[in-house]
């Protein structure tokens, strides 16, 4: 048997622990004995979450690994200077815009970032759109 002391209120109980089946226990306060029905413990199933595949590999068995896409030749490339979501783009394919120009407004951590275009130039290609998910680096617009 465990036995335990409480002090409840001033007064102090020896207490005993015996026997435990079915959820019946055999208990003694203070040499007085109690059977003790204890509640029942519902038995819970602990389902543990699928593993993520594998990363890709090539046949040679090395890492798979995607770049942010490269600025096209002969045009200057506003990248995302960090990952977020595209909120809204300030301009259309034939716009001109000055360096300090917003272009794209791009949500990151719970905050709007304007996107300013970096130098002055011709709009030659839009290549997201509003909504999407972008990563860093990744080419927005190309300049001429």
């Amino acid at each position: 048997m465990k036995e335990y002391k409480y002090k409840i209120n001033g007064n102090l109980y020896k207490v005993a622990v015996g026997d435990i089946d079915n959820n019946i226990a055999q208990v003694e306060v203070n040499g007085t004995p109690y059977t003790v029905e204890l509640e029942k413990k519902e038995t819970v199933t602990v389902v543990s979450k699928p593993r993520p595949a594998a990363a890709p590999r090539t046949e040679s068995g090395a890492k798979v690994i995607t770049k942010p896409a490269a600025a096209s030749t002969g045009g200057y490339a506003v990248k995302a200077p960090l990952p977020g979501v595209i909120v809204s783009i300030s301009v259309k394919v034939g716009d001109t815009v000055k360096a300090a120009d917003t272009v794209i407004s791009l949500e990151a951590m719970k905050m709007e970032n304007a996107i300013h275009a970096g130098r002055d130039g011709k709009v030659a290609s839009i290549n997201v759109n509003a909504g999407d998910s972008v990563l860093e680096g990744n080419v927005l617009i190309t300049l001429e």
